[in-house]
């Protein structure tokens, strides 16, 4: 059974910076996509960072240059490092991961940022 457990949210000021890990079992990351999500209140889920399958990143335009993804095949870990946080980053996040897309999903780390 595929399990990614979210960690590292929490609440921090604008500036700020908080790096999220994704626990991933009984899967195997290899090359396959995967992404952080976040869902704001009031708004729809949104991909905030992604790999994808042969090893791009992407990025959305709101939080380039200040999140950086990383996976870390051997603990099968992926990670999320979040600089210069502001109020508009604040919301649930997610981990994703797929063969090409996401398939499995974690259950989400909140953070919130405070101004």
């Amino acid at each position: 059974q595929v399990q990614l457990v979210e960690s590292g949210g929490g609440s921090v000021q604008a500036g700020g910076s908080l790096r999220l890990s994704c626990t991933a079992s009984g899967y195997t990351f290899g090359s396959d996509y995967m992404a952080w999500f976040r869902q704001a209140p009031g708004k729809e889920r949104e991909a905030v960072a992604q790999i994808l399958y042969y090893g791009t990143t992407v990025y959305a335009k709101s939080v380039e240059g200040r999140f950086t993804i990383s996976r870390e095949h051997a603990d099968n870990i992926l990670y999320l490092q979040m600089n210069s946080l502001t109020p508009e980053d604040t919301g649930m996040y997610y981990c994703a991961a797929g063969p090409f897309r996401p398939v499995y999903w974690g259950r989400g780390t909140q953070v919130t940022v405070s101004s």
